[in-house]
C-alpha cells in the first residue's frame, strides 16, 4: 500500500509539472460519441470522421473546385489541373503510355494519401495514415491489383518476373527464392513505410507541445513546433508521392515482366 501510495504522489507531482504526456494517445481510435466507450464495427468513431473529410475534401478539390472550367483558371481549377498533371506525367515517365488506362485509380489513391495526411496536420484531427489498418488496405489492394494484372496480361509468364534471365545459371534459382520474397514483402513495406512516417512526426509535435506548457523551455519548443510542423506538410506530399511512384514501379513489373 505504501508502495502504491508513493507511485501516485510521484504520478501527481509529475503532473504538477507538466511532463506527463502520452504522444501515441493521438492515434487511439475512440467513439464520436461518449469518451471511453466501446468500439465496434458500427460505431461511429474518429477514424470514420476523418475519412469522410478526406473523401470530401478530395471531391471539394476536384469536382466542384473544376467544375467551372474556364481558359484562364481560377484557383480550385488550378490545384486540380496541378494535381492531374502530376499524377499523369508520374505514370507515363514511370509505367509508360500504356498504364495510363489505370490513371484514374492512381489518382484516386494519391489524392486520397495526400489529404488524409494535410487534414491530420490540423489540430486535434485524427490521422489516418498513421494507422497500420489503413495503410495496409491501400498496401495489400495495390498488391493484388497488381498480381491480377500481371497474370491477366501474360498467364505464367508472369512468373518469368521472378527469373532472371541476365544472371549465370547457377545462380538463379536463389535469386528466384530472393525475388519471389521481395515480392511478397511489398505490401509490407509499402504500408509501414508510410505509417511509420506520419507517426514519427506527429509523436514528435506531441512532444513539443507538451514542453510548451513549461516556462523555461517553451520559447525552444514552440520554435520545435514551428518547424516540425513546416517539416510535416512536406512529409506529407512526399509520402504520398512516394506510395504512388511505388504503386508505378509495381504496375510497371506487372505489365512488363520481363524488363
Amino acid at each position: 500500500m505504501a508502495d502504491n501510495a508513493h507511485a501516485a504522489a510521484a504520478e501527481h507531482a509529475a503532473e504538477g509539472t507538466g511532463l506527463v504526456f502520452h504522444p501515441m494517445d493521438q492515434f487511439k481510435v475512440q467513439p464520436l460519441f461518449g469518451h471511453g466507450g466501446e468500439v465496434s464495427f458500427y460505431t461511429p468513431t474518429n477514424a470514420m470522421l476523418w475519412l469522410g473529410l478526406t473523401v470530401l475534401a478530395v471531391f471539394l478539390i476536384m469536382v466542384v473546385g473544376t467544375r467551372g472550367r474556364a481558359i484562364v483558371p481560377s484557383r480550385g481549377q488550378s490545384i486540380g489541373e496541378l494535381a492531374y498533371g502530376f499524377v499523369h506525367k508520374m505514370i507515363e515517365d514511370v509505367t509508360g503510355k500504356d498504364a495510363l488506362v489505370y490513371f484514374p485509380y492512381i489518382m484516386t489513391l494519391f489524392m486520397f494519401i495526400l489529404m488524409n495526411n494535410f487534414l491530420g496536420l490540423i489540430p486535434t484531427s485524427f490521422a489516418n495514415t498513421a494507422q497500420i489498418a489503413t495503410t495496409a488496405i491501400l498496401a495489400f489492394a495495390v498488391f493484388f491489383a497488381v498480381t491480377i494484372i500481371g497474370f491477366v496480361k501474360h498467364g505464367s509468364h508472369f512468373l518469368g518476373l521472378f527469373w532472371v534471365t541476365s544472371a549465370p545459371l547457377a545462380i538463379r534459382p536463389v535469386l528466384a527464392v530472393i525475388e519471389v520474397i521481395s515480392y511478397f514483402v511489398r505490401p509490407v513495406s509499402h504500408s509501414i513505410r508510410l505509417a511509420g512516417n506520419i507517426t514519427a512526426g506527429h509523436a514528435v509535435m506531441k512532444v513539443f507541445a507538451a514542453f510548451a506548457g513549461l516556462v523555461a523551455l517553451s520559447p525552444l519548443a514552440i520554435l520545435g513546433i514551428t518547424a516540425m510542423y513546416g517539416l510535416e506538410m512536406l512529409v506529407a506530399f512526399i509520402q504520398a508521392y512516394v506510395f504512388t511512384i511505388l504503386t508505378c514501379v509495381y504496375l510497371k513489373d506487372a505489365l512488363h515482366p520481363s524488363h
